[in-house]
């Protein structure tokens, strides 16, 4: 008597390949070595870095030299490998396999030479320049107010799933320093911000994006648009003494935050003035709304 048949039968052997099947990079079939039910082949590339990126490297990437190597599945795309080997693929200026340009969804084939480079700078990006900051970046959000450029910011701390959908809804660059936040899909775009000092923050975001800067254009509490305004138009709003020592004022058209020339508007006046020098263009504004010429209103909150 024969035997019943298996309820789980062997998966049916693949076609064999033939000239019209998908084949990879050099006529290389995707496929690698003999196949075996339920086993997934791995082989060899190697990739090498910009020496920029090495910060998100484990040690034994970080060459200089030579490149090093890698394990591919023959299934995984090159931008997943990319960020498995921990660079965001925000940082990823371009990628080329045996020296042709190559796109993230790319699957690498073994024994291919895959070279990562940076992005370029300044870096572009479709539409209107415009920023959405984490909780983590409150004084680089306040001085990218500062200096007119249009930075959104969530506090308090919304998740990663709503701040990449507000980047993709509003068309806004995210940036952040959590490489897990930039791997989302959803985003517009994203941008890692290398340093945990301010001002190299600051430095770092202007030289990369270049965004056309207006300072004491913006109201650092809320991001909304600054007026000028009267004296008389604030009077009762501000202290006496506030009142009577100033001629100049601004104010938020969104959440009514006054503004005027106070007592660390030197302090103000030097960022702006580092920044116009460094990164300014002849189209950006300088100085608006300053009193006598010299800068512009300063809030009664200073930056931290």
């Amino acid at each position: 008597m024969s035997a019943p048949p298996s309820a789980h039968p062997p998966p049916a052997r693949p076609p064999a390949l033939s000239g019209s099947a998908p084949r990879g990079r050099k006529g290389v079939a995707r496929m690698i070595g003999s196949w075996h039910p339920g086993r997934v082949e791995h082989a060899e590339i190697q990739i090498g870095f910009d020496p920029s990126l090495h910060l998100f490297l484990a040690a034994a990437h970080r060459r200089a030299d030579r490149p090093s190597t890698a394990v591919i599945d023959g299934v995984s795309s090159l931008g997943h490998l990319v960020e498995s080997l921990g660079v965001p693929l925000t940082e990823v200026g371009g990628l080329r396999v045996d020296g042709a340009a190559a796109e993230p969804g790319y699957v690498p084939v073994g024994g291919e030479r895959v070279q990562v480079a940076a992005v370029a700078k300044p870096q572009r990006v479709d539409g209107p320049l415009r920023f959405l900051l984490d909780i983590h970046l409150g004084t680089l959000t306040r001085r990218l107010r500062l200096l007119g450029v249009d930075a959104a910011y969530e506090n308090p701390d919304i998740g990663d799933a709503a701040l990449a959908a507000r980047s993709a809804a509003e068309h806004r660059v995210m940036l952040s320093r959590d490489r897990g936040l930039l791997r989302r899909r959803e985003l517009f775009a994203g941008a890692f911000v290398y340093s945990h000092r301010p001002e190299e923050q600051l430095d770092d975001v202007l030289a990369r994006f270049a965004p056309p800067l207006a300072p004491w254009t913006r109201c650092t509490a809320c991001n909304g648009l600054l007026r000028q305004t009267s004296k008389e138009a604030m009077h009762g709003i501000l202290p006496d003494g506030t009142e009577r020592t100033y001629d100049t004022f601004a104010q938020c058209v969104e959440c009514g935050q006054a503004y005027w020339r106070g007592a660390h508007a030197q302090r103000l006046d030097a960022i702006v003035g580092h920044a116009l020098s460094r990164f300014g263009s002849d189209g950006d504004q300088r100085g608006q709304g300053g009193q006598g010429g010299q800068g512009g209103p300063s809030a009664p909150t200073g930056l931290s």
